[in-house]
């Protein structure tokens, strides 16, 4: 729960990039209007920034979002976002109760920030754990983690965390970044990708809980057939049998070949 302490101003230290943080700063002269253009109309909006660094984006947010609310876990880098148009909170995001924030304010968050590479899973959990109240999502990743995010049935790179994000919202990808775009250069690309919350549980009647633990369970081992893999997770080889007739998927395919749809249909036919 977020309390109000966390509203503080912050202790001001030396700013000095921390590695740990993955800090490497946006300095391309283009691409911040480029990603902040990717939320759309935000005249209306209240929009969470996550780890807005210097301030890159911040800084036209500021003047586009009817409220803007700036998360940054570095100290020295939240008290210099400071001022009457942002609200700052020093805290890690994985700690923010980002449904106690919207309802606190009656609306539903526009979302927008840089995933580090370290994190990027662990906060688009997070994210989704709260999709009842975040409409839209513009997230920079890492360019192969980007790649998994929007990877479709059937390629290589499909795998728990597409067939989840894919569950959770309509995921497009934007643009990539050159290692150049950033001081100082990373090692890799860095691509924007956008998230429109849009959860399909309901739509293919499953239990959320119980259907992304399914998801983890047929992705565990990428090598193994679909049907090794649900043996290997304790189901009954009969009942194996009898939901890959029920659903006309063919065992022998392996998990990142099966549409989220015969997925559901799947997991209904082995829950009791």
């Amino acid at each position: 729960m977020m309390q109000r302490r966390n509203r503080r101003k912050c202790v001001v230290y030396p700013m000095r990039r921390k590695p740990k943080l993955g800090q490497n700063f946006l300095v391309s002269p283009s691409a911040p209007r480029a990603i902040v253009d990717a939320l759309g109309d935000l005249s209306q909006a209240t929009v969470v920034e996550i780890g807005p660094g210097r301030g890159a984006l911040t800084s036209l947010l500021a003047t586009r979002a009817k409220q803007l609310i700036a998360i940054e876990l570095d100290r020295a880098l939240a008290a210099s976002l400071q001022g009457s148009s942002v609200e700052v909170f020093c805290q890690d995001i994985l700690q923010v109760d980002l449904t106690q924030l919207a309802t606190q304010r009656g609306v539903r968050l526009q979302v927008i920030g840089s995933l580090p590479y370290y994190i990027s899973s662990p906060i688009m959990m997070h994210l989704f754990a709260h999709s009842a109240v975040i409409d839209r999502a513009v997230l920079m990743a890492q360019r192969e983690v980007a790649e998994r995010i929007v990877a479709p049935p059937g390629s290589s790179a499909y795998g728990v965390l597409s067939a989840t994000t894919q569950m959770y919202a309509t995921v497009e990808h934007l643009f990539t970044l050159p290692p150049e775009a950033f001081a100082p250069p990373p090692d890799v690309y860095s691509t924007v990708i956008r998230l429109t919350m849009h959860p399909r549980f309901e739509e293919l009647a499953v239990e959320p809980a119980g259907f992304l633990r399914f998801l983890r369970q047929i992705f565990a081992l990428k090598r193994k057939t679909l049907g090794n893999n649900l043996r290997a997770s304790g189901y009954d080889a009969a009942m194996v049998e009898q939901a890959f007739s029920r659903c006309a998927v063919d065992a022998q395919v392996r998990a990142e070949a099966v549409s989220l749809e015969a997925m559901a249909c799947l997991y209904r036919a082995l829950t009791p």
